[in-house]
This record gives structure tokens, C-alpha cells and sequence, in this order.
């Protein structure tokens, strides 16, 4: 009975100044607001980066190429990058000997590039990828109309593109674009399919993509004889880590690397759980640094309800003194100003968790408008940390306030008042 007494003389206390106590409750409000579009905010994207890398799979083992590391700085690296030096060492015949591994069940290889595209006069620049029939497979698209690229295509150094959807539509609008003929470097090419649409990824935008042979993109457009990646496909998950070690013992003698160092190679050999476990790193990282930052409001509304405790505690000099000369103990004076932090903090980490996920739900309908498929997330136990850790700086902030109304002397209060 004492607790809920106590609780009705601090809201009453507490409603005889509404606008002092909606000014302190703001902050608290802008506080656990800003924590939990945070938190919300990197659910989601974590949630979105799963996605994206379970729907190419897991079954999926990514090659590229890499710099060895050479013992150069970072400074020195970056300059022999923009000087235009590369590794050129990963090949198709890497590939055709990966492709004999038992478990490996397709093979994409890639060399990407950006060209500009001109149909009648209209001319668009886009990220164009010199590749094969596995293309489709490896990163699960399909196609809206159309053929794929295929073997002999390869073989003959055909001059064929497939557009992704939106890069169609900027080329030909509403026109058909199946059996039309776009210029790349003013050689000829013939439109053989369009790409589904499926949106922006944090990976590729492949609605904004061309395809056209590997070996096409290699003699006829850029001169080389290299490639830029591969992309192994697994009969099943249970072979990723079998494969890792083989693939990389393959390019490893292939490229005449003696050591066994991962530094030493000219190649990297990815998983996507590597790439989902890296990316959670990062997001992890980021989403505490800004939950970090974001906190800082609570900590301002915690000594905003400092301020105005001490401000009460000068107004209620006469209050404390009649009460304490009736019988309160200091306990009870103390524990009255100390549920006024708390009412006050936990009214405005309430109120803080609706604005915060009013405008997180707000974040998520723009970026699903901007077709990122990023969902609403936020986990309970985040909405519970909010409010208690508010509520804690509500208490230990009105801790000192709290303390100086139960040590006055009640003669002395009712004195001076």
C-alpha cells in the first residue's frame, strides 16, 4: 500500500507542473526514440543481408582475384592500382579444372567491365559482364523473355547480349528489344534476352546489367585473356569446406605458388556464410557505435531531470518539512523523489519506443518503395533493454536531487519556507 501511495503523490506531484514535465520527458523521448531506430534499423538490414546471400546459396563458392601480399604499404598498393596494374593470372583453364571436381556442379566464370550502349542515336552506360550459360544458375535469375547465353556461343566469340530489365528499358523503352541489334564500341551486337526483374542487391543491381559471351567480352572488346572471377556451384552445402582447400590446392600449383599461405596467393577463395558471418561483423560494429552515439540524448535527458528534481526539491522546501514533521522517515522522502525520476523516464521511454518504431516503419515503406526488400524488425528483448536502461538513468539521476530532499532538516525547511 506504501509503494502505491507514494507512486500517487509523485504523479500528483508531477501533473502540477505539465509543461516542466512534458519539457523533461522529451528528452527521454528523443533518447530511447533515436536507440531503437537504431536497433530496428540494423535488424533490418541484417535481416536483408541474409536474404540476399540465401538466395544465391550456400552451396555457392566464390573465386577472384587479389594481390598478393608483397610487403608493400597500403599507399604503395593503392598506387600501383590506379597506374591500372592487375592480377591477370586466374584463366578459363582454372576454371575447366575446378569444373572436374566430383562435387561441383556448375561452373560461372566473369570478367566485368562497363561499356556504352547505343541503339539509334540513344546511348547508356552500363556494368556489362563477359560470361557463360551458368550465369543464370549461379545467381539464380531467370529470364522474362528471351534465350540464355549458351556453350557455343563461347566457342564462336558470338557477338550476343542478354539486357538485364531496366537496362532494356532504357535502351529500347517500350519497344521490343528480341532480335534488335545494339552497338558496344561500334561492333554489333544482337539482343537475345532480357533478365528478369529483380531489383537492386547490395551485391549487383542486375536489372542494370548486360551479359554477352566471356570470350567475346575478352578478344573482341578489352584485349585480354584473363578473367575476373569464378563461381562454383556444389551438388550440395556438405562439400563447402572439402572445396575451399581443394579449389585453392588447384589454383595454388596452377599458379606455381609453393607456399601454403593465404597471403602469398594471387586468388581468394570465398564461402557466402564467410561473407554473411563478415558483413553481421561490420553491421554489428556499426549498430553498436551508433546506439553508442544515440545514447548520448539519454544521458542529456537524464541530467535534464536532474535539473528540474533540484528545481522541485527548492519549490517543495515547506512540503518536505511538514511531511517529514508528521512522521516521514528520509527513506520515504527519498523513495517519493526517486519514483517522480522514474515515473517520469519510464512515461518517456514508453513514449520513445512508439515514435522510434512510428518512424523505423516509416524507414522501411521508403527503402521497400526504393525495392530494397527490408523488413520491419524489432526484437522485444531490445524494446525491454530501452526502457530499463531509461529508467535507470532516470533513478541514478535523480539519485543526488533525491538525496538532498531527505536530508533536510524539517525545522530548518519549514523555516525557510
Amino acid at each position: 500500500m506504501k509503494l502505491i501511495k507514494t507512486l500517487g503523490i509523485a504523479y500528483q506531484s508531477l501533473s502540477k507542473h505539465k509543461v516542466r514535465t512534458a519539457l523533461t520527458v522529451l528528452g527521454i523521448v528523443i533518447g530511447v526514440g533515436a536507440v531503437i531506430i537504431v536497433m530496428a534499423a540494423g535488424e533490418g538490414v541484417k535481416g536483408f543481408v541474409t536474404d540476399e546471400i540465401a538466395a544465391f546459396g550456400y552451396d555457392i563458392i566464390e573465386i577472384e582475384v587479389k594481390t598478393p601480399n608483397t610487403g608493400k604499404t597500403s599507399t604503395q598498393n593503392a598506387t600501383q592500382m590506379a597506374q591500372g596494374l592487375s592480377i591477370t593470372t586466374l584463366k578459363l583453364s582454372d576454371a575447366e579444372a575446378i569444373s572436374k571436381l566430383p562435387y561441383v556442379k556448375t561452373m560461372n566464370v566473369g570478367v566485368i567491365g562497363q561499356e556504352v550502349f547505343n541503339y539509334g542515336g540513344n546511348t547508356k552506360t552500363s556494368m556489362i559482364f563477359g560470361t557463360d550459360e551458368n550465369f543464370l544458375d549461379a545467381y539464380n535469375i531467370s529470364l522474362a523473355q528471351g534465350a540464355n547465353l549458351t556453350a557455343e556461343h563461347n566457342n564462336s566469340l558470338s557477338k550476343v547480349v542478354v539486357l538485364g530489365y531496366e537496362l532494356k528499358n532504357k535502351i529500347f523503352g517500350t519497344e521490343e528489344a528480341l532480335g534488335k541489334i545494339v552497338k558496344i564500341r561500334n561492333k554489333n551486337f544482337k539482343v537475345i534476352g532480357v533478365l528478369e526483374e529483380r531489383g537492386a542487391s547490395f551485391m549487383m543491381d542486375f536489372d542494370n546489367i548486360a551479359l554477352v559471351p566471356v570470350t567475346t567480352l575478352q578478344k573482341q572488346l578489352m584485349g585480354i585473356d584473363h578473367i575476373s572471377f569464378m563461381i562454383a556451384k556444389l551438388n550440395d552445402t556438405s562439400f563447402v569446406d572439402q572445396a575451399v582447400i581443394e579449389i585453392s590446392d588447384i589454383l595454388r600449383e596452377r599458379h606455381n605458388i609453393l607456399e601454403p599461405d593465404p597471403d602469398k596467393y594471387d586468388f581468394s577463395v570465398n564461402t557466402m556464410q564467410e561473407a554473411l558471418d563478415m558483413l553481421t561483423v561490420i553491421l554489428d560494429g556499426i549498430t553498436l557505435l551508433l546506439i553508442a552515439i544515440a545514447s548520448i540524448s539519454l544521458v542529456v535527458g537524464g541530467i535534464g531531470i536532474m535539473n528540474i528534481m533540484y528545481v522541485s526539491v527548492s519549490e517543495r522546501t515547506y512540503e518536505i518539512g511538514l511531511r517529514k514533521a508528521v512522521g516521514a522517515s528520509n527513506k520515504e522522502i527519498l523513495r517519493q523523489f526517486l519514483y517522480e525520476a522514474a515515473l517520469v523516464t519510464f512515461g518517456g521511454a514508453i513514449a520513445g519506443v512508439m515514435f522510434g518504431a512510428l518512424i523505423s516503419w516509416l524507414i522501411v515503406i521508403i527503402a521497400k518503395s526504393q525495392s530494397f526488400g527490408w523488413s520491419f524488425v524489432l526484437p522485444i528483448s531490445s524494446v525491454v533493454l530501452s526502457v530499463v536502461v531509461a529508467v535507470g538513468i532516470g533513478l541514478l539521476f535523480g539519485l543526488l536531487p533525491a538525496k538532498k530532499a531527505s536530508k533536510l532538516d524539517p525545522i530548518e525547511a519549514l523555516r525557510r519556507s
